[in-house]
């Protein structure tokens, strides 16, 4: 019998990626097309970014940590159909403090609620805080235009950063999780008073809608309170109403 060998965890890590490029790129079309503008806010290193300028979009690419946009830079940096905007959003104009997580950039926070009550509290550590300039997404529709689209993961920072937003952008998407129920049912009563509004969600990064159509707001958060699993997470989309 020929002994089967475990692939390399490099190896798994890539095949993860291209599963979920592909996954990604049938998703995201329903509401981008060729030509569009969209907004990535909290880019990371640019996964999503490059999934919307294989769509054809212009991408206005905002991402406040510093070794992330190092990495921006050296992949989109020369790329016309890109803007690196090197900020937090929040509700208002001004500055704040970063918090690094150096082993894992993905969750790097603004909010201390996140270092202390999250799910990765016990097992990580933000080893340095880094001083960030912050604005708003009025501001940057006010800069660049309506985006199409507007991706917003921003680690539990996601209130303050969709009250920065007092008109409706016309489809966006922020991350919730499931120890933080209260401020996902915040943002959703945010974007109902600026405009109405019909929901979905994405459980994890599957990037397959629950609800086979746009539901209310209520039907929205019945359907997340009454899922069992502690560790929950994903990605409620809007779509607001004309």
């Amino acid at each position: 019998m020929r002994m089967i060998r475990k692939a390399p965890r490099y190896a798994q890590d890539w095949v993860a990626h291209v599963r979920q490029r592909r996954r990604m790129l049938k998703f995201y079309p329903r509401f981008i097309r060729r030509g569009d503008l969209c907004f990535d806010i909290g880019a990371n290193v640019g996964r999503t970014t490059e999934v919307f300028l294989a769509l054809g979009a212009r991408v206005i690419c905002v991402e406040p940590e510093a070794s992330s946009l190092r990495r921006l830079r050296e992949r989109f940096g020369h790329d016309k159909n890109v803007v690196l905007v090197d900020n937090a959003l929040g509700d208002h104009e001004g500055e704040g403090e970063l918090a690094v997580c150096e082993g894992a950039s993905t969750i790097s926070t603004m909010s201390e609620k996140w270092k202390t009550q999250g799910r990765f509290a016990k097992e990580s550590e933000w080893t340095r805080t880094q001083r960030v300039p912050i604005t708003t997404l009025d501001t940057l529709v006010l800069r660049y235009g309506c985006p199409a689209f507007c991706k917003i993961d921003v680690e539990g920072f996601e209130e303050p950063a969709l009250r920065g937003m007092t008109k409706p952008i016309p489809c966006l998407s922020f991350e919730f999780s499931k120890e933080f129920l209260g401020e996902a049912r915040k943002c959703v009563d945010h974007l109902l008073s600026i405009g109405r509004a019909e929901f979905n969600c994405a459980l994890g990064e599957t990037m397959r809608f629950v609800f086979p159509t746009w539901v209310t707001s209520g039907e929205l958060h019945a359907k997340l309170e009454s899922m069992r699993d502690d560790l929950l997470w994903g990605d409620i989309y809007a779509k607001f109403l004309t």
